[in-house]
């Protein structure tokens, strides 16, 4: 198992009930519909797929997501090299 870097932010995530989602540890939010969130962190890409999602707070200064809807999976995907719409829209 390789060793993680010291220098990456602390990552946690913490389903309830598949309902609500709470993760911190994100840069940036890459897209977001009703079926999916793209939230990038450095870990990688995390990809959350379900039913009616919705954004419920997003602060990228102290990087945490939360999110509620039907949660289906939670996935990750290695580092993406895409900027985020966030970054796009703002820079």
């Amino acid at each position: 198992m390789s060793e993680i870097n010291s220098e990456l932010n602390k990552h946690t995530l913490c389903i309830e009930d598949r309902k609500m989602l709470q993760v911190s540890g994100i840069k940036d939010v890459a897209e977001f519909n009703e079926e999916a969130v793209t939230a990038q962190c450095d870990f990688g890409d995390l990809l959350i797929k379900g039913e009616k999602l919705h954004v419920e707070a997003l602060d990228l200064d102290i990087g945490t997501l939360k999110v509620s809807g039907n949660i289906i999976a939670v996935v990750y995907n290695e580092k993406s090299q895409a900027k985020g719409f966030f970054k796009r829209a703002f820079s």
